[in-house]
């Protein structure tokens, strides 16, 4: 398998990964309670789907941003719940921030000029 091949499937699945999350955040409009916590959130994740479209490009800016968009969005998590007191659905959405920043570092270090 080529290198080529090999961070393209790593965008792949960064751009699967942000647009799963993305829809995620948005769908949970219909679980919670409509207040401005909410559509924050939901609107993180219509930004989150925009940044999983552009993934399927080739453009750089794109994977710049899908690593600071996720790891604004994991910070502010972890800055404002409280010490120990994750859910589960918290937890996977940072699990899954931290596989689009890695994913999508890893193919921004190997890209060529």
């Amino acid at each position: 398998m080529t290198t080529t091949i090999k961070f393209f499937r790593l965008r792949l699945l960064a751009a699967i990964l942000i647009t799963v999350s993305g829809i995620g955040q948005v769908a949970m409009l219909w679980f919670r309670d409509l207040t401005g916590g909410a559509l924050i959130d939901a609107m993180t994740g219509v930004v989150y789907i925009i940044i999983g479209i552009g993934l399927q490009g080739q453009s750089r800016f794109t994977l710049f941003v899908a690593i600071a968009v996720p790891a604004t969005a994991a910070s502010l998590v972890l800055n404002t719940s409280p010490p120990g007191g994750f859910n589960v659905l918290q937890i996977s959405r940072l699990t899954a921030d931290f596989a689009i920043i890695l994913c999508s570092a890893m193919v921004l270090t190997n890209t060529r000029k």
